[in-house]
């Protein structure tokens, strides 16, 4: 992680509404809206993807296809994108960045209009889809959720069942004395992802609302002095990754970690557990049935903290499906978004949450709704003052570094200590807020 001293010029830059992306001519201001009869709606159009394993596999042929049955004048072609911040993003110096994509992290909310087609009046279609405040700007929303997914851990079931534990632990203290047992009785260990770094970032930085169950702790982080002082989100979420780690619970060489190999050493027992959201269940399933292990010993456990005797969990919004403002067939676009989200079945498949107020909840989060988890969707009214802040900082709540380097002091790779490590972004943080007038 980067330890360069704040500066006024560097916080002046994060806090500028232009992400790096000129575009390629001015936004036309032009909505897209939901086309009445599919029998209207014609045209080609491009949707750029971050899942190149559905583009490959034929997955989004497939959902093309049943879209052809509703809109038959609409051809749809996929581009998956391995590297998509970061192609997608430099796409967006022209006009030329799909008809369809998800919005790219990089993207000031600020500037959507500039890039992205009005969907409708953010109180309208809070009505119908949730998390639509991610993407409001001025009282219209710019884009629509792929999904939704809750936090917690994915863990082997008879993993922990073996060691004696089939209780979810009500506490971080609660959760490593349950480690411990799972290691010392099957050998199985906590897996951190060190390696491939995304699931450090998002995955636990998720879990802010989740420890005091409020669905406003992160718009809190816009204005907070110290968010990692002792009993804060961040504090209790931190430590507890420092403690698994610090106390030998985890993987012995955290820089050989393996997302894809994961999947397949959880369904054979030798990972007990890892912090993804309840997306990864889905996967890790798929993963067991094609090792040759049950399924069903794939489970999803809340964060363990309670408030008031429950767990709760946050319900934090995917990549948004948005329109091109400079799309020729923004009718096609917005028709393909509608369908998607609507009648394709792909957030259930995928294990998240609909985008869709009127949807059930997802299978996988069938044991939370048993047991009374209260699932907070997280309001992100004020991200992208969060996102100033924590730019001008040099911390990367959303980025891996400075999780690698919270692993990297528990496990004796650096010099420090926890607290002094947290004292130190405690003061960053609050010197970047300073700046910015928070």
């Amino acid at each position: 992680m980067r330890t360069k001293p704040l500066s006024a010029m560097a916080l002046a830059a994060a806090l500028l509404t232009v992400a790096g992306c000129g575009g390629g001519g001015s936004s036309s201001g032009e909505a897209a809206d939901s086309p009445s009869d599919p029998a209207k709606v014609s045209g080609a159009i491009t949707v750029l993807t971050n899942r190149t394993d559905l583009v490959q596999d034929g997955t989004m042929k497939k959902y093309a296809a049943e879209f052809k049955k509703t809109y038959p004048k609409v051809d749809v072609k996929f581009q998956g994108i391995t590297d998509y911040e970061g192609e997608v993003k430099i796409r967006m110096n022209t006009e030329n960045y799909g008809d369809v994509l998800l919005i790219p992290g990089a993207i000031a909310k600020g500037d959507y209009p500039k890039f992205f087609a009005p969907l409708g009046d953010t109180k309208e279609m809070a009505k119908t889809y949730r998390f639509t405040g991610k993407t409001d700007v001025d009282g219209k929303t710019y884009g629509i959720a792929n999904f939704g997914t809750a936090n917690g851990f994915v863990y082997n079931k008879a993993v922990w069942k073996k060691a004696g534990v089939e209780e979810w632990p009500t506490s971080p203290k609660e959760f490593l004395d349950d480690l411990k047992r799972v290691r010392d009785k099957t050998g199985a260990t906590y897996y951190t992802n060190f390696k491939d770094g995304w699931p450090l970032s998002g995955a636990w930085t998720n879990n802010v609302g989740s420890v005091t169950c409020d669905g406003e702790a992160w718009d809190a982080l816009a204005s907070a002095d110290k968010p990692w002082q002792a009993g804060s989100e961040l504090n209790v979420v931190d430590t507890l990754l420092y403690d698994i780690v610090h106390d030998e619970l985890a993987e012995k060489d955290p820089t050989t970690t393996n997302w894809e190999d994961s999947k397949t050493q959880l369904a054979k027992g030798k990972i007990s557990s890892m912090m993804l959201g309840s997306w990864a269940v889905n996967q890790m399933r798929g993963a067991a049935s094609a090792a040759g292990e049950d399924p069903d010993d794939i489970g999803f456990m809340p964060f363990p903290a309670q408030k008031d005797g429950k767990f709760c969990a946050t319900l934090v919004s995917d990549y948004q499906l948005a329109v091109n403002t400079h799309s020729d067939h923004k009718p096609a676009a917005r028709a393909w978004i509608d369908w998607f989200t609507e009648k394709s079945g792909f957030a259930a498949k995928e294990g998240g949450v609909s985008a869709l107020t009127s949807m059930s909840f997802p299978d996988v989060l069938k044991p939370f709704q048993d047991n009374d988890v209260k699932l907070i969707e997280r309001s992100e009214s004020k991200t992208e003052q969060v996102n100033a802040v924590d730019d001008a900082a040099e911390i990367g709540l959303s980025k891996p570094d400075y999780r690698q380097k919270l692993i990297d002091i528990a496990r004796g790779a650096e010099k420090g200590s926890l607290q002094d490590y947290l004292t130190g972004l405690d003061k960053r943080w609050a010197d970047a807020a300073s700046l910015a007038g928070n």
